[in-house]
């Protein structure tokens, strides 16, 4: 998406003219003009996250704007604006639910306080992917939709485990937004007669979209409101777990049919197109071409599995928005270096690259997971990981919590990314954005092999900093104090 530039609002000559007066007037009666003190320089306060875990998400310091730019700048420009923030998060799947209220209470309130709370340790996670029936990370070996059978629609089993943690997380954070994304179609409906793999008959497109009509309205009731959707997760990868083929022409095809619904069901429910990786962005531009004229799809979701964050410009050039829906941490090969390596690859390719083409959610997959990844009924490979690591012994925070907690913790919804100078893959990346409270915040990622020192540099004035190989740090300060 290309910056746009916003003028600087015009001198009030008003002021200036009655400020003059005084002046003329105090030096008639003698009095001594005193010089005025310059505007002190704002001060960044600055959190970091290094590769060793030695620090995590931990204050470092105090920095005034002081200095001179250095040879590395982050050159931050507040009359560039682009995309608004929306928020980052995961989603609470079958098996995290279920992980998360298997913890005795005091412990499980201190959990959804440290992800969904921005308050203490806090991370303040506010955007929450929920699927709608089995995905590949249920509790257990037994896979549903709400409508197994036709004409017996139930949230009966999300009401177990599911619903009750969405319920305490609200509790903690009023401010979540939900989007609902459906693995599969109910089984009846589809081709195979199963929740994997298959396509979605033609003659059941109006079931299907009474069937999510009804998960929007039943989530509704449970006091969640699924502001998103998607009607497909992966459209192009239909596989053994609950999953369906959908083609850009099929997906258009049933948005067609279920806009009908949602409008006469009075549902404001938006739409994404796609939910698939960035290696296809022509799969979500089709599907707008085709449904230009239904204004409740807003935009397009993106994974990560294959192709690369720059795909997004392709839909953000459209105008459309661009939400980024799921990506899974997984262990390195050798899984001491799974911690540094996560870290600095979600950094700078779901935060920084992502945002700065056009994402405004980060959203990785599983909010919990237990040691062995799971539990989960999917081709996982190595080992799957959450945003927490969830065991007998306790809870661990993985890197995910880190990557997303430099930014979710700092930058509030609504904020609006602004423009900055950034070095490519290899260096210090960065995005920066400033908040509806005027507070401005650069988080930053080096990629390098070694420590790198830089500047950033703000309305004319530069604070300096170093940071280690893999470490990531975000710096937050309000340009007005």
């Amino acid at each position: 998406m290309s910056l746009l530039r916003t003028p600087h609002p015009p001198l009030r000559r008003t002021g200036l003219t009655a400020l003059s007066t005084v002046l003329v007037l105090a030096a008639g009666l003698g009095v001594t003009q005193a010089t005025a003190a310059p505007a002190a320089d704002p001060v960044a306060q600055v959190w970091i996250t290094t590769p060793d875990g030695s620090r995590q998400l931990s204050p470092d310091g105090s920095l005034p704007f002081d200095q001179s730019p250095q040879q590395t700048d982050i050159s931050v420009d507040a009359g560039q604006t682009a995309q608004r923030y929306t928020g980052a998060g995961a989603s609470v799947t079958g098996a995290s639910a279920h992980l998360i209220q298997q913890l005795p209470a005091d412990r499980r309130d201190a959990l959804l306080r440290s992800l969904f709370s921005s308050s203490g340790d806090g991370i303040g996670l506010n955007y929450l992917r929920q699927p709608l029936g089995s995905s590949d990370f249920d509790a257990g070996g037994d896979p549903y939709s709400y409508e197994d059978s036709p004409g017996q629609f139930s949230l009966a089993r999300d009401q177990q485990e599911i619903v009750p943690v969405l319920r305490q997380a609200l509790d903690v954070n009023p401010s979540i937004r939900f989007m609902g994304t459906p693995w599969s179609p109910p089984a009846w409906m589809k081709t195979g007669n199963s929740l994997n793999g298959g396509e979605l008959k033609p003659e059941h497109y109006g079931d299907y979209a009474d069937y999510l009509v009804k998960a929007i309205q039943a989530y509704g009731q449970e006091g969640v409101e699924l502001t998103d959707l998607t009607v497909q997760n992966e459209p192009e990868n239909p596989t053994s777990y609950p999953s369906m083929q959908m083609s850009a022409q099929q997906q258009a095809d049933f948005i067609t049919v279920l806009d009908q619904k949602l409008t006469e069901a009075g549902l404001p429910t938006n739409i994404l197109a796609f939910d698939h990786n960035w290696d296809h962005p022509n799969y979500p531009l089709d599907v707008f071409s085709r449904t230009s004229g239904i204004d409740r799809v807003i935009g397009a979701a993106f994974h990560c599995y294959a192709g690369s964050p720059d795909a997004e410009k392709q839909v953000a050039d459209t105008g459309k928005r661009v939400f980024f829906t799921e990506c899974s941490g997984t262990d390195s090969d050798n899984p001491a270096n799974t911690f540094a390596d996560s870290l600095r690859w979600q950094a700078e390719n779901l935060v920084v690259q992502n945002m700065r083409n056009g994402g405004e959610t980060v959203v990785t997959w599983n909010l919990a997971l237990d040691q062995n990844g799971g539990p989960h009924q999917g081709l996982c490979g190595t080992r799957c990981n959450g945003v927490v690591e969830i065991t007998p012994d306790g809870v661990d925070r993985g890197p995910e919590y880190y990557s997303l907690g430099h930014l979710s913790k700092f930058v509030q919804p609504g904020a609006t990314r602004i423009g900055s100078s950034s070095q490519q893959s290899g260096g210090v990346q960065d995005v920066a954005l400033q908040n509806p409270d005027g507070t401005r915040v650069v988080y930053t990622v080096n990629t390098s092999g070694s420590t790198q020192s830089f500047s950033v540099t703000d309305e004319g004035r530069s604070l300096g900093y170093s940071l280690p190989a893999g470490a990531v740090a975000t710096f937050v300060w309000n340009p007005d104090a």
